[in-house]
């Protein structure tokens, strides 16, 4: 009797202690998921946080970019991304689609003189010129506008303009971002020749203004090319007044030509002016050997007297 009423006892308090470990286990998996819920929930509001953050800055960056480009336009807002081509001309005016002169004209910017753009190459991944250091400092340039005859969706480039958007290489489709500018007339221009020759030129301020009057701007660090004969220059823009680009088109602009650093006179650049000193220089050795034959002449000529006297 008392075996069976011992063995009741331990059946019941075993039934007992598991039934405490089943609710203790019990209570820390509820615990636990808890905590997970808990987790997930504070990742969850973290995340939206952030997202209502992200959207907040995009928005106050959004109104900045419209702020600036107000300014920038004069009260015009207008910006657009084309597929850029080449097109065989001379200076830096664009050709532009029709579509772009009807929003132009829309917001009245014919009635504010000429106009100008800000052109930017827009990033594409498999650009190999572009290092991922450079991405956020991607060329920029300035132009005037030549015709809205370009086919939709493209931007017409002069090979100033192209050049100078893509110095060494260009994506197989590139993308340039076309940004109406006001821009001040300039009142000074710093430049800079990649080698010497240029300021050789006879009159070389006059074939260099002869080259201006096809552009309608200049930017700081482009390249400017001009042509005499069959001779090529290519002039770097140091430095610009009042601003870092400017309108070129009736104004008087006092120009500075700074001579080449020592590594570009070691360059190859074709001279004209030297080859005429040096022919110049040829004409007179070529007189001084003459007479110096002459008087060599004369010499044995009197020598030959005295023999015979």
């Amino acid at each position: 009797m008392d075996f069976e009423l011992r063995r009741a006892r331990e059946k019941l308090e075993k039934e007992q202690k598991e039934r405490k470990e089943r609710a203790r286990l019990k209570l820390e998996r509820e615990k636990k998921a808890k905590e997970e819920a808990r987790r997930q929930q504070d990742a969850i509001e973290a995340v939206q946080r952030s997202r209502r953050l992200d959207a907040i800055e995009a928005q106050l960056k959004a109104e900045e970019q419209m702020q600036e480009s107000l300014l920038a336009g004069g009260g015009i807002m207008f910006s657009c991304i084309l597929e850029a081509v080449h097109f065989q001309g001379v200076g830096d005016k664009i050709k532009l689609p029709p579509p772009c002169f009807t929003e132009l004209s829309n917001q009245g910017a014919f009635d504010k003189g000429p106009l100008y753009f800000q052109l930017s190459v827009v990033h594409q991944d498999g650009y190999s010129d572009v290092k991922d250091s450079e991405k956020g400092n991607m060329r920029t340039t300035h132009s005037g506008v030549l015709e809205f005859t370009a086919d939709e969706g493209l931007v017409g480039l002069p090979p100033h303009v192209w050049s100078n958007l893509f110095p060494t290489d260009s994506p197989i489709a590139p993308l340039v971002e076309v940004r109406y500018v006001r821009l001040s007339r300039g009142t000074y221009a710093k430049l800079q020749p990649d080698g010497v020759g240029f300021s050789d030129l006879p009159n070389h301020k006059a074939i260099l203004e002869t080259s201006l009057r096809q552009h309608a701007t200049l930017s700081e660090d482009d390249i400017l090319t001009v042509k005499y004969g069959e001779l090529t220059y290519r002039l770097r823009v140091l430095e610009l007044k009042p601003s870092s680009s400017i309108s070129v088109l009736e104004t008087d602009i006092e120009v500075d030509i700074v001579s080449p650093d020592a590594q570009s006179e070691s360059s190859s650049e074709y001279v004209l002016i030297p080859l005429t000193l040096e022919l110049q220089n040829l004409d007179w050795l070529r007189k001084e050997i003459m007479s110096t034959i002459s008087s060599q002449l004369m010499i044995v000529h009197l020598k030959r007297s005295l023999l015979i006297m």
